[in-house]
């Protein structure tokens, strides 16, 4: 991903490279192209640790006044990743959530492959934008898929420490990769390799028995049923549907789900809404910090490291918290210690460094770590007809912001502290409106509409 630097990134090049255009210089814009810095003379650039990405930038001259590509790029990304959101909600939720897992797979390991061969920045970019939606495609099918297979305790440990660990883990090897594999190509490849070791899972991950009986498939989900009760030494009962209870199933299925069933009634639409607003302001703030690394004092793959692993133990804080609290107030208690400790930011002496680092890592515990509680919430208030549809509406709705985060970024080039009070505002204002949700927490996963649970007062 190209992250969104700042231009104080690349003064480090400005006194050895003839380039007029970098940072801090009063002189008028020139093209790169056409200055001394012969791009096939890359030992230089790739040698220094901190600038190489320039070679990136310079190779398809975005630069000067074609700077703003830069963030472009990485939102582009994410407005695949938000239109991946809404369709692979509907697609999974009528097609079944595995077939759609493994489609998409195969679309982000796909076309990230082709980008590697990509000649221009506009291919590179419209590669991009189809690599985010089959991304988050996949996380999310696999997601609702998982929590549909499991049970309620094992779901908790899936959908937290499972899920979200191993992405910490991906990502805490992102800078490893980068620091060893500095030409973006080949960088890319190794990142793409292991999607194709995916593949024989095809036969081992089932499809989820809770769709197949929303679908009236009730033979294909028994089979699925008895072959897992067989796996864990369980017997199973003689007869696991109910003849009556198939037929009142038969009869609630035979009305499709459709988006707009988010918003079918005032309690299930304000649900709906508040709930996307809290993923897209809590989106704002996990990207806008993470995207934001690079520009923090010191290096910037240790940084970018730090930012990692301080996930992990968000992680763990998170699946404490929704084994033992409520729901909202887990949440919101975070999102309130991630907000205010951004907004304090503002308050730390220019030369103090480190404490400005460890306030950043402390703000991104507390927003990743109800980031992570978002998605189990979110499939707690919703019934199994909509739910995938409904994780991925408010999925789709947390890309809008990861959309708008690179330019939270961008501004730091105007006042450095503007975007943390920006960041900071909004997520201690969506974790007060949070508190307005109902609790989901100690019940049953809802089936139908009427089940679920109506908004606080």
């Amino acid at each position: 991903m190209i992250q969104a630097y700042s231009r104080e990134t690349f003064g480090c090049l400005s006194a050895s490279l003839n380039l007029s255009c970098l940072p801090h210089s009063s002189l008028a814009c020139s093209d790169p192209v056409n200055s001394s810095f012969d791009l096939n003379d890359c030992e230089m650039i790739l040698s220094n640790k901190e600038c190489y990405i320039l070679l990136f930038l310079l190779q398809w001259n975005l630069v000067c006044d074609d700077d703003w590509k830069t963030p472009l790029t990485t939102s582009l990304f994410f407005v695949g990743v938000l239109i991946g959101s809404f369709i692979s909600g509907q697609l999974s939720d009528r097609f079944g959530r595995k077939s759609i897992l493994f489609a998409t797979m195969a679309v982000q390991t796909g076309f990230s492959f082709v980008q590697i061969f990509s000649t221009s920045w506009e291919m590179f970019t419209v590669l991009f934008l189809i690599v985010g939606m089959g991304q988050i495609s996949n996380y999310v099918v696999a997601f609702i898929l998982g929590t549909e297979i499991l049970g309620k305790s094992v779901r908790i440990i899936f959908s937290t420490l499972g899920v979200c660990i191993f992405f910490a883990i991906g990502y805490m090897l992102l800078p490893l990769f980068a620091y060893f594999i500095r030409d973006w190509r080949m960088l890319l490849l190794a990142l793409t390799v292991p999607g194709v070791l995916c593949v024989p899972l095809w036969w081992v991950i089932p499809e989820s028995p809770r769709w197949l009986i929303s679908q009236g498939r009730f033979k294909e989900a028994e089979i699925i049923i008895r072959k897992a009760a067989k796996t864990n030494g369980i017997v199973a009962p003689a007869m696991l549907f109910d003849s009556t209870e198939m037929q009142d199933m038969k009869l609630q299925q035979q009305q499709k789900a459709y988006i707009l069933d988010l918003f079918r009634t005032r309690n299930i639409a304000v649900i709906t809404v508040m709930s996307l607003l809290l993923w897209m302001l809590t989106s704002i703030g996990y990207f806008g910090l993470s995207l934001n690394t690079p520009n923090l004092h010191g290096n910037a793959y240790v940084n970018c490291f730090l930012s990692a692993i301080i996930e992990v133990p968000a992680y763990v804080i998170a699946w404490l918290l929704l084994r033992t609290l409520p729901r909202r107030y887990s949440i919101s208690g975070t999102l309130f210690l991630g907000g205010g400790v951004i907004l304090f930011i503002q308050l730390v002496p220019t030369d103090f460094h480190i404490l400005s680092v460890f306030l950043v890592m402390l703000g991104k515990f507390g927003i990743t770590s109800a980031f992570s509680m978002l998605y189990v919430y979110t499939s707690e208030l919703y019934p199994t007809i909509v739910r995938n549809m409904a994780v991925g509406a408010t999925s789709m709705s947390s890309r809008v912001g990861s959309i708008i985060a690179p330019y939270f970024v961008y501004l730091g080039a105007y006042d450095r502290f503007l975007p943390y009070i920006l960041m900071g505002s909004l997520t201690v204002l969506i974790g007060i409106l949070t508190l307005f949700l109902p609790e989901s927490y100690g019940n049953p996963l809802p089936e139908t509409f009427d089940q679920m649970l109506r908004v606080k007062g």
